[in-house]
C-alpha cells in the first residue's frame, strides 16, 4: 500500500551475522492470511519444512501456536526455526520484540512484509500510527544483525477476490474514497515468490523490494476486468473520504482503525500508488504478473462466486 525507491535501500546495511541459506524449519507468521498461506505454500513446493504459525494451529499440518498479543507464545513457536516470515499484526507494535526474541533464539534469516511508502514523508497523511509501527518494524529488522530482507508491495490485486471489497463486489458496488485515482495492484502470488525466494536463496541479503504490479488501473477498470470475467455487474462508488470515515464508524470499526484505512486509501486518492515499481524484476528477473492474469485465474477458483 506504500510506496518507495525501486532501488538498493538507502538506509546503512548492518552487517548480516549469517548470508548462507539456512538449514531447518521456516515459521510463517501470518500463514492464514492472503500472503502468508501463499508463502507456506511456495515453501513447501520448494521441499521446505515449514511451521505454520497460528491462533488455531490444530487446524494445520505443521501448526505451532502463535498469538502478537500473548508473548508467550513467542518462544515455543521460534524452537528449532532458522528462519522467519514476518507479518506484522495491524495496531500490536511489537514487531521489533518479536525480532529480538527471534534473534535470541538463533534465527538467521527475516523477511518483513511492509509496505509502499513507509519512509515517504506524508504518504499516508500528517501522522498515521500504523505506519509509525511500519517504520519501527523495519528500522528492528535492519539492525538485527541478522540476514534479512523487507518487501514493501503496493495494493494487493487479492483485496477485490478476497475480504472486504470482495463482499462489495458481490452485492453489485464497491464504495470506495480514491476517486479516479489508478493503482498498480500486485498480485500476492508475485509478494509470496519473493519471499521464498528472500528465505531460501542467495543475492537478496539486505535488500528492500518495492513491489507493485506491471500497470496502473483505477478501481473502476479493474471492476470492469472482473465483470468481463464474471458476467456478474460490479460499479464502483467514488466516496468522499469524510462520509467513508463516518460510514465506517457508524458499522463498528474502532476510531483509530478507520483513520488507519482511510490513510492507506489515501495513498491511492492522491495517485501514489499508481507508481510502477521494479523490485520483482530485481529479486526474480522476471515482469510481475498481469491484473487480467490474476482475474483469470481467481474467477476459474470461484473467487466471486457467492
Amino acid at each position: 500500500m506504500t510506496q518507495q525507491s525501486p532501488h538498493p535501500h538507502p538506509h546503512p546495511q548492518t552487517p548480516a551475522r549469517n548470508a548462507q541459506p539456512p538449514q531447518g524449519r521456516i515459521l510463517v507468521l501470518g500463514a492464514t492470511g492472503k500472503t502468508g498461506s501463499r508463502v507456506v505454500t511456495a515453501l513447501r513446493n520448494r521441499d521446505v519444512p515449514v511451521y505454520v504459525a497460528s491462533r488455531s494451529p490444530q487446524g494445520h499440518v505443521d501448526g505451532r501456536y502463535f498469538d502478537w498479543q500473548d508473548r508467550s507464545t513467542w518462544a515455543p513457536a521460534l524452537e528449532g526455526v532458522t528462519g522467519v516470515y514476518i507479518v506484522p499484526l495491524d495496531g500490536v507494535p511489537a514487531t521489533p520484540d518479536f525480532v529480538a526474541q527471534a534473534v535470541a533464539a538463533n534465527v538467521q534469516r527475516i523477511v518483513l512484509l511492509s509496505a509502499r511508502g513507509v519512509d515517504t514523508p506524508g504518504y499516508f497523511g500528517e501522522a498515521d500510527p500504523a505506519n509509525e509501527a511500519r517504520q519501527d518494524a523495519e528500522r528492528a529488522v535492519r539492525t538485527s544483525g541478522v540476514t534479512w530482507t523487507i518487501l514493501q508491495p503496493g495494493w494487493f490485486a487479492q483485496n477485490f477476490s478476497e475480504g472486504q471489497f470482495r463482499d462489495e463486489i458481490l452485492t453489485g458496488e464497491l464504495r470506495l474514497p480514491v476517486g479516479a485515482s489508478a493503482a498498480t495492484f500486485v498480485d500476492v502470488e508475485d509478494i509470496a515468490a519473493v519471499a521464498a525466494a528472500a528465505l531460501l536463496d542467495d543475492g537478496h541479503a539486505g535488500r528492500t523490494y518495492e513491489l507493485s504490479g506491471p500497470r496502473a488501473l483505477t478501481v473502476a477498470e479493474a471492476l470492469a476486468e472482473i465483470t468481463a470475467a464474471t458476467g456478474r455487474p460490479s460499479r464502483y462508488v467514488a466516496v468522499d473520504p469524510a462520509a467513508y470515515h463516518a460510514e465506517l464508524v457508524a458499522a463498528g470499526l474502532p476510531e483509530a482503525d478507520a483513520q488507519s484505512w482511510i490513510a492507506a486509501l489515501s495513498a491511492i486518492h492522491r495517485g501514489l500508488e499508481a507508481k510502477l515499481s521494479d523490485g520483482l524484476e530485481r529479486a526474480l528477473g522476471r515482469s510481475p504478473r498481469d491484473f487480467t492474469d490474476f482475474v483469470e485465474s481467481a474467477n476459474a477458483a470461484g473467487a466471486w462466486t457467492p
